[in-house]
């Protein structure tokens, strides 16, 4: 087996070329086929990952195996050109998170099969997280129980590459942060993760891994995930403030080989992420981030083709995307609270993004492929682009993006995109 293009990340920093990754948390074709295009230019490798919840056994909320998740990026990646070479998938919580309404013992069988089929499919970057409870137990679990359970997950990952000659699976552990899909409430603050904390997260999953006899699976976690005190709620954000995190960050002295990797690092700005990396946050996840801009773009274009084509649609995009959510409120209704009218505002424009949920639902799919299909072949007014679609009409301008539907959608993705690479090269 050859070893990851990740495998090393701990010692990035000290050498010419990248000090960091962006890790890509989407399966939107168009937020993917922005980051290959970016990674081009950018002549480095892509980190896409996909979530328990988002891609699994069952299917998922996308409806993908870990297998069909691989078909489909490499298709994108067929179209774009983007070579295979510098692609890495990563699963990320993998763990009993879709299951845990079942016993433990049921849910981590679950939990088993799913990751020996990220393993098999060739996801070759595995966050192992069996921090939550199942039915029965608390919220959170001891780190004991926790890191015993993220070393079956390893083993049966290791026992489903024997004998293979492909890249072995870098691992993470830790979560500290909150669960699949987002925080359930406003946040006004956070605690970062105390020094302690993440050393003694070390030093329990070596142990289990030892205990599970895969010491050599244990040799490949190159990452922690901690809290450096980044998040966002629905309409805030909370910065990076790199004095609160240091002595965090120092620990990483004692943890020779690894990183940490920041969650939820949406909406912080380019400095905020470029401290992060140099912090030794150097895996950046990014997900909702990308796809709030890449709906800003599709509300953006719808008004456009309102303005242009008045008669053409039955139905504006916004309208079907409020029809849907309102009939099928169950990926936002736990996390949007408060009169009718800020559930609304919520629905549309929190930073949580939960719409992403409904891209592929049958009903919005259509309305945003007839909107499209309008806008196609238009060469849109420069005059349009700033003011419906502010993000890209610098891009525009100087050439970078054509003043057509498909290419300012990659654009308003794509400046997000720029953001995270910029911050982790030199």
């Amino acid at each position: 087996m050859t070893q990851s293009y990740l495998s090393d990340i701990a010692s990035w920093g000290m050498r010419t070329g990248p000090k960091g990754i962006p890790s890509i948390c989407s399966a939107h074709p168009i937020v993917i086929e922005a980051s290959m295009l970016h990674a081009l230019r950018s002549d480095t490798h892509l980190l896409v990952e996909a979530t328990c919840n988002q891609v699994n056994q069952d299917g998922g909320y996308t409806g993908m195996t870990p297998a069909d998740f691989r078909t489909f990026v490499e298709m994108i990646a067929a179209r774009t050109g983007f070579p295979l070479e510098k692609l890495i998938l990563g699963g990320d919580h993998l763990g009993p998170n879709p299951w845990k309404n079942l016993p433990a013992d049921e849910a981590m069988d679950k939990a088993r099969v799913m990751i020996k089929a990220y393993a098999e499919a060739g996801f070759t970057k595995l966050h192992l997280d069996t921090s939550m409870g199942c039915a029965g137990e608390p919220v959170a679990l001891p780190d004991a129980i926790t890191a015993e359970r993220a070393a079956s997950l390893a083993a049966a990952a290791e026992a489903a590459l024997a004998g293979s000659t492909g890249i072995k699976p870098v691992y993470i552990i830790g979560t500290e942060v909150p669960i699949p899909g987002g925080a359930m409430e406003e946040l006004d603050s956070l605690e970062v993760t105390k020094p302690d904390a993440a050393r003694e997260t070390i030093a329990v999953h070596r142990k289990a891994f030892a205990a599970a006899g895969v010491e050599n699976a244990f040799s490949r976690v190159v990452g922690a995930v901690v809290q450096p005190g980044v998040e966002f709620g629905n309409h805030n954000v909370i910065a990076y403030e790199t004095g609160k995190a240091q002595t965090l960050s120092a620990t990483l002295a004692d943890m020779p080989g690894m990183v940490f990797e920041a969650h939820s690092t949406d909406y912080q700005t380019q400095e905020a992420l470029r401290q992060l990396v140099l912090d030794g946050f150097a895996i950046l996840k990014v997900g909702p981030g990308l796809t709030f801009a890449l709906r800003e773009a599709f509300y953006g274009l719808d008004r456009i083709a309102d303005f242009l084509f008045p008669a053409k649609r039955p139905e504006t995009l916004l309208a079907t995307v409020e029809r849907v959510l309102t009939s099928e409120p169950k990926n936002w209704e736990k996390y949007y609270h408060g009169s009718p009218d800020e559930q609304r505002l919520q629905r549309h424009f929190s930073y949580s993004d939960r719409i992403r949920y409904y891209w592929p639902h049958p009903e919005i799919d259509a309305a945003v492929k007839q909107l499209f299909a309008v806008l196609d072949g238009v060469q849109i007014p420069e005059t349009l682009i700033s003011q419906y679609l502010q993000a890209s009409y610098t891009a525009v301008r100087d050439g970078r993006a054509k003043p057509q539907a498909t290419a300012l959608a990659i654009a308003a993705v794509d400046h997000v995109l720029e953001s995270y690479f910029t911050a982790c090269r030199p």
